[in-house]
Formats: C-alpha cells, sequence, structure tokens
C-alpha cells in the first residue's frame, strides 16, 4: 500500500487546508496469513466527538462544523471502505425529548454522506444520563463486532455505564469473542474513552478498562482508535498501540497541561484549528496502519 496516499492524491488533501499528520504506525506484530483467508487492503475515515447541540464561544461555528467535516469527506478523491464515529455524537442534555432531538438532527447530516457504511458508537454526552437508552432507538447496539477484509473489529461501550465503566457482562461477552480468534488475528477496537489511565483526574480513563487489555493481551496484532479527549494522542499498553482522535467540536488541553479541563479558547485568525478527522490506511497483510489527519473544512479557493 505505499502508493496509497499518491492515489488519493495526497496534494489535493495537503490542499484542504491545516495541517496534514501522516505517520506510519511501528511496533505491529506482523504474522502469516492464515490458510484460505484473504487479505486486501482498505482505509477508513474516523469522526468524533462532534457534540451536536453544543452552542458557546469555544466553537461560534457550532452548527455549521459538522456539515462541513461531512463535506470534506464526501470531498475525498477515494470514497473510504466505512465511516466510524467514535461517540459523543450529540451535547449532553438533561432533557430526555432535546436528547432524541438532536440525534435526530445528527443522524439528518450524516445521512449526507455519500458512504452508507457508517458505524456508531455513543458516548457519555450520549448514553450516560439514560444508559444508552435514546442512543438504542436510532443506532442500535452499543457494542457489536464486525469484519471486514480479514480483519476483525470490535465496538466497546464504555459510557453507557455512568461510572465509566464497561462491566463484567461485557467483559464476558468480549472474552468469548477473542476466544473465536486465533492468537495473530488483525483485531482493531474502537471505543469512546481510552481503555488505559491517561488522566483520571479529568474522566480520561476507563475503571475496568485494563480488564478489558488484559483480555486482548494475548493477540499478537492489536489496536485502539477512539475518542474522548478531543486531541489526537497515541500511547502503548505493551504491544498494543492506542490512539485518540480529533473532536469536530472544539480542541481540549494536553492532558494535565492546565488546572482544568476546559475547551480551548476559539482563534479567529485560525478558525478550526485543532479541530478534525483522520484516515487510516490499513495495510491488512501485515497488520501496519498509517494515519492521516485531516481538517474539518476545506480551504477558499
Amino acid at each position: 500500500m505505499g502508493n496509497a496516499i499518491n492515489r488519493r492524491s495526497f496534494l489535493r488533501l495537503a490542499g484542504l487546508g491545516g495541517a496534514v499528520f501522516v505517520s506510519g504506525l511501528n511496533g505491529w506484530a506482523t504474522a502469516a496469513a492464515q490458510p484460505g483467508t484473504t487479505y486486501d487492503d482498505f482505509f477508513f475515515i474516523q469522526l468524533s466527538d462532534s457534540h451536536w447541540g453544543f452552542e458557546g464561544p469555544p466553537n461560534p461555528d457550532a452548527r455549521g462544523t459538522l456539515k462541513k467535516a461531512v463535506a470534506a469527506v464526501n470531498g475525498l478523491d477515494q470514497l473510504p471502505d466505512f465511516i466510524v464515529f467514535t461517540g459523543d455524537l450529540t451535547h449532553t442534555t438533561d432533557d430526555p425529548k432535546e436528547r432524541r432531538k438532536r440525534l435526530t438532527e445528527f443522524k439528518d447530516i450524516v445521512a449526507g454522506l455519500k458512504v452508507q457504511n457508517i458505524r456508531f458508537m455513543p458516548g457519555e454526552h450520549d448514553a450516560s444520563l439514560d444508559h444508552g437508552e435514546a442512543y438504542q432507538e436510532f443506532f442500535g447496539k452499543t457494542h457489536y463486532t464486525f469484519d471486514h477484509k480479514g480483519m476483525h473489529f470490535i465496538v466497546l461501550d464504555n459510557v453507557s455505564d455512568p461510572a465509566g465503566s464497561i462491566g463484567e457482562a461485557q467483559l464476558e461477552w468480549l472474552a468469548t469473542d477473542l476466544k473465536q480468534l486465533s492468537s495473530d488475528a488483525r483485531i482493531v477496537v474502537f471505543t469512546h474513552r481510552p481503555l488505559f489511565d491517561l488522566y483520571p483526574q479529568w474522566d480520561w480513563a476507563t475503571r475496568d478498562g485494563a480488564k478489558a487489555v488484559e483480555l486482548l493481551m494475548p493477540h499478537a496484532n492489536v489496536t485502539v482508535f477512539y475518542g474522548h479527549i478531543h486531541q489526537e494522542h497515541h500511547h502503548m499498553t505493551g504491544h498494543i498501540a492506542h490512539h485518540s482522535a480529533k473532536s469536530l467540536i472544539f480542541p481540549l488541553p494536553a492532558p494535565g497541561s492546565q488546572p482544568k479541563r476546559a475547551p480551548l479558547p476559539w482563534d479567529d485568525a485560525h478558525p478550526y484549528r485543532g479541530l478534525g478527522f483522520r484516515e487510516v490506511e490499513a495495510e491488512a497483510q501485515k497488520a501496519q496502519y498509517k494515519i492521516i489527519e485531516l481538517p474539518v473544512q476545506k480551504r477558499e479557493s
């Protein structure tokens, strides 16, 4: 997949505006293909933390940013195999009627994506106040698995529990799923909160995330993509790589870099700075990935 960026005209992507970060992910185990298994390179798009319904100075274009992101994804030279939203689709509200209104509006906006193979999962803003009841009315199960071109994807729910736990029942479900996979299966986990203790003081952790990581450890080819912290961050737990995505609404400060967790202020000179989505290129045969960070808005011509 060495010429993947050229196939999608990297220079055009770079012209979208803002910095385009490209990194090959090191430290990933490789394994021989299983007999009878077909692997094919592909790429997907990760968007996260759109917080539809938020209003405030951190983003004066709060009702426009998600739509701009949809337009930017639709404007890619080559469309992805699928798109995943890693939680906080909407901004929290105590009003169940308003929660459903925001979920409806969010769903209507993302229906404009050209790619209709879209995977959703909740964030705590969507699910923690009602244990995911409203979310499930619109998007179905909060945790599930799917397979794509020789790779196994696991969506974990660490937000429907207000305490920020996965829970024993879901951990048992995860253990059962993993037992069906070979030790060198290609596994990608999507979740909202980090599974490791990034900064628990700011709720940047999962109370029983270490149990999930322990279950994943016997498998040689695992990576985790998550949201929640509104910034790009890379971390390793043993051989397992964890990569957080930027937000579509406002950036948050680096872990522990200031006394309180608060949105970074909007910069009129550089609107949408710190916001973005990512393209993940999967080289399935080697279980290796490349991340390309993209901005939410095209540069005006």
